[in-house]
């Protein structure tokens, strides 16, 4: 069994448990009152009109005739609100004095028609919003391209969403994966789009339409999890960017060996941070704030432009620290590097300010 998950469906269908197998999509911006509660308020006042049914009959109950003893008691008015309320009528207790034909026509005839607003209204909201999330959720499928994926809603994918976010990346276009329903329930609470289930399976990251995503970040708690996640996910889609983060380095290979476009090692990347700022609190603080996406300075990746073909690289307007050619990533002091061509790429360093508008990730 499968859920869709949009930031701030409706629960209807929402499972207890914390870890699920299949996924659930939650779609964002909606919040209503559950279905459970919605329903179990409208038989209270279903309850509460029937009750107050009752009482009416059981006050004026000289004014009716029982076919069988002639005396209504209070068993008698119970079956009598019942059967009137429900439409049913089966003409044993009928009202007999002036007094009680009126009561039925002023108050138990209104009571009825409240009675089956309440019960018919409930079928009809539940059946509705049933409708309403199914074409939302279809509307999302038909809708969603060349989007981004994030295995995992820790604190390294929060992290990378945050990054992605700050270089142009709508919400609307990043869908997360996560087995725990409170972290997709917090990533609805952002806008974000979340699949409940194991990111192992493919019918789960089916759900989050990764075979037509265009990149796709893997960011688990566990390596062995990331290698797994790793091979479903390019069997499902041969052309997508897959970067995934690891804790120890020497699974790194097996990452890139299992399909990983590009590993982040996160023990070693936070320990070789660690020691630069040992030796040079300023140059940490420089490196933090290189890969902060949107303050200071940022690290971003840009095609060459026709103005700069031909030129070395120390003559761009942009600090360019290399240059990716085909498949070689060429260090700036590289002979190779310059002159610049038109299909290269740079990694260069700017201000935020300065981030080409149709870039839409930043370069790992």
């Amino acid at each position: 069994m499968f859920h869709v998950k949009l930031p701030g469906q409706d629960a209807m269908a929402r499972r207890a448990d914390e870890h699920l197998v299949g996924g659930r999509i939650a779609l964002p911006n909606q919040v209503v009152a559950r279905p459970l509660l919605q329903v179990a308020r409208r038989l209270l006042m279903a309850l509460a009109v029937l009750v107050l049914t009752i009482l009416i009959v059981w006050i004026d109950r000289d004014g009716y005739f029982d076919n069988a003893d002639e005396r209504v008691d209070l068993l008698d008015a119970s079956y009598y609100a019942t059967v009137t309320l429900s439409t049913t009528g089966y003409g044993d207790i009928v009202p007999r004095s002036d007094s009680a034909r009126l009561v039925n026509i002023l108050l138990v005839t209104p009571l009825r028609v409240l009675f089956l607003i309440i019960l018919v209204g409930t079928t009809l909201e539940v059946l509705t919003q049933r409708t309403r999330e199914e074409w939302r959720l279809n509307r999302w499928r038909s809708t969603l391209r060349d989007h981004t994926v994030v295995i995992g809603f820790g604190t390294k994918g929060r992290s990378a969403i945050q990054t992605l976010c700050a270089t142009g990346l709508k919400k609307e276009q990043i869908v997360i994966v996560d087995p725990s329903n409170k972290v997709i329930e917090a990533a609805n609470a952002d806008g974000f789009t979340g699949v409940i289930g194991d990111a192992t399976r493919s019918d789960v990251l089916i759900r989050a339409e990764l075979q037509r995503a265009r990149q796709i970040v893997i960011a688990t708690q566990r390596d062995d999890t990331a290698v797994l996640v790793t091979l479903t996910a390019r069997q499902l889609n041969r052309g997508a960017k897959i970067v995934a983060a690891v804790r120890e380095e020497e699974n790194a290979p097996l990452l890139r060996q299992s399909g990983a476009d590009a590993v982040i090692t996160s023990a070693s990347a936070a320990g070789r941070l660690l020691g630069m700022s040992v030796l040079s609190p300023s140059a940490g603080h420089v490196m933090e704030d290189l890969i902060t996406q949107g303050s200071g300075l940022d690290l971003v990746e840009r095609p060459v432009i026709k103005s700069e073909v031909g030129k070395n690289v120390r003559e761009t307007d942009d600090l360019v620290i290399s240059v990716l050619r085909g498949h070689r990533l060429l260090s700036y002091d590289d002979p190779a590097a310059s002159p610049l061509q038109l299909t290269d790429r740079v990694i260069t360093i700017v201000r935020p300010t300065s981030v080409p508008p149709t870039l839409s990730t930043p370069q790992e």
